[in-house]
């Protein structure tokens, strides 16, 4: 048997306003193409870039959340190669001096984050010509790489998105990896010892579930040539996502192939001379973390579909976080369990993106009150939700004024219930003869009946013992 093991190198834009080296608007999906253009980014002569403060923050404020290592220390460097997207045939990278060093997301321990430029884009379907849109030349771009802990696809498609979760929650980068503002490549490697065997890295991976594939094939072709007993070539592959294979684009290079050195253009960096990076502020800026939530709303009770769900979504998270001091855990747990099945799917059928036109959270919390209290059924809550989740009405104050409210004495209810026993009887005597589940159809003539104002659990004990 083969150990797999498997490291990630993985890319993320940064959300500045400008990009890495130049004024130029970071904008690389929204406008036509070679329209955040300037000389710096295009590497005129005579040009010199000046680093981006934003990008730098960000990076640093990731390595705060991660516990990496925070370099005081740090340089940027020429990565040398020559593709057409490469306009000054070179990268301004990192190399010897990366912003962090160490640290651990999702129990898989980092190597280092470090600060570069992204590359223009090219396009190669406009027939016999390939064109290149440089509005991507230039923007920050986010390199983590992670040490080489992980051993099945699984593991690696989770870390994946937890850094996704991570990038969005500290509001450094969309990671949208659809839109290529997340790059995830994988390094796989196949050993019977403890010794690592010959490295393969895969590109050109688009999705959490093709980088799942690609390290799955990959597994199962170099456990092949091994038990043929052939090499496993150290090598660039790509990831095809129509034939679900990897293929050989090159042989894999090395540090010394890329002949790393120190920007000349590029000034020393010394972490602790720029005001407001100090460690403490940093912690001070940073956000409550995906794990911090999972604890906190563990302890409130939800279950861990429901909190993956709420916090993989910032809508729905700023929500339910908003709702937190309006009710007790036990409304809490109730809530959380309407907002998903009810208001969410709304707002996203409607694609919401402006919250101050949907149902506040303090509207929400007292009907989540009522709910628990038995106040409003949960039919009830559930058509107030559908009908004013986009609009701040007081729901509350509207089941009043329609008479929803669950008022009705037993008395009262006991009284609708025979009614609508005595005008089925046909039903009833197929009930008494053996077809139980026709409860749900007398049930559901009492909430009609009421208006869904009935207690439907208090509706259903008392059709069930005037059955019987």
């Amino acid at each position: 048997m083969y150990t797999p093991t498997i490291g990630l190198e993985i890319h993320a834009e940064l959300k500045t306003k400008s990009k890495m080296f130049c004024g130029c608007k970071n904008d690389p999906h929204g406008s036509q193409p070679n329209a955040n253009i300037c000389p710096v980014c295009l590497a005129h002569p005579g040009t010199l870039p000046v680093a981006n403060r934003a990008a730098v923050e960000s990076v640093i404020l990731l390595g705060t959340a991660v516990g990496g290592t925070l370099s005081d220390y740090s340089e940027f460097d020429r990565k040398n190669y020559f593709y057409p997207d490469i306009p000054k045939a070179y990268q301004i990278s990192q190399h010897a001096f990366p912003f962090v060093v160490g640290g651990e997301l999702g129990g898989v321990a980092l190597t280092r984050v470090h600060l570069e430029e992204d590359t223009a884009r090219s396009q190669h379907d406009k027939g016999a010509t390939s064109l290149i849109d440089y509005n991507r030349a230039g923007v920050p771009l986010m390199e983590l790489v992670t040490e080489p802990v992980i051993h099945n696809a699984a593991a690696a498609g989770a870390f994946a998105r937890e850094l996704q979760l991570l990038l969005r929650t500290l509001k450094i980068s969309e990671a949208n990896m659809e839109r290529g503002e997340m790059r995830v490549e994988v390094n796989i490697s196949l050993s019977k010892t403890a010794d690592l065997g010959t490295k393969v890295e895969v590109k050109n991976i688009n999705s959490f579930k093709a980088a799942e594939a690609a390290i799955e094939f990959e597994i199962k072709r170099q456990t092949a040539l091994l038990d043929a007993g052939e090499l496993v070539v150290q090598e660039t592959r790509g990831w095809n996502e129509n034939t679900m294979e990897t293929v050989s684009q090159r042989s894999k290079e090395t540090a010394k192939d890329y002949r790393y050195f120190p920007d000349p253009d590029l000034p020393k960096l010394y972490i602790s001379t720029i005001e407001d990076f100090s460690p403490s502020r940093l912690a001070e800026k940073l956000p409550p973390l995906p794990q911090d939530k999972r604890l906190k709303y563990s302890d409130i009770g939800l279950p861990i579909q429901a909190i993956e769900t709420i916090i993989a979504d910032q809508q729905l998270d700023r929500y339910f976080n908003e709702l937190t001091p309006l009710l007790k855990e036990v409304d809490l747990v109730v809530a959380a369990n309407y907002l998903l099945t009810d208001l969410a799917p709304v707002w996203q059928k409607a694609s919401l993106v402006d919250a101050s036109v949907a149902l506040s959270t303090a509207h929400f919390a007292e009907l989540m009150q009522a709910v628990t209290k038995k106040e409003v059924t949960s039919r009830v809550a559930k058509d107030m939700i559908a009908e004013f989740a986009l609009a701040d009405a007081d729901v509350m104050q509207i089941a009043k004024d329609r008479n929803l409210l669950s008022n009705l004495s037993d008395e009262e209810l006991l009284l609708i219930v025979k009614k609508v026993l005595a005008e089925n009887p046909a039903m009833v005597a197929d009930y008494q003869a053996g077809k139980v589940n026709l409860i749900q159809f007398f049930l559901g003539l009492v909430m009609k009946a009421t208006k869904g104002a009935a207690d439907p659990v208090e509706a259903k004990r008392i059709l069930e013992h005037n059955l019987h």
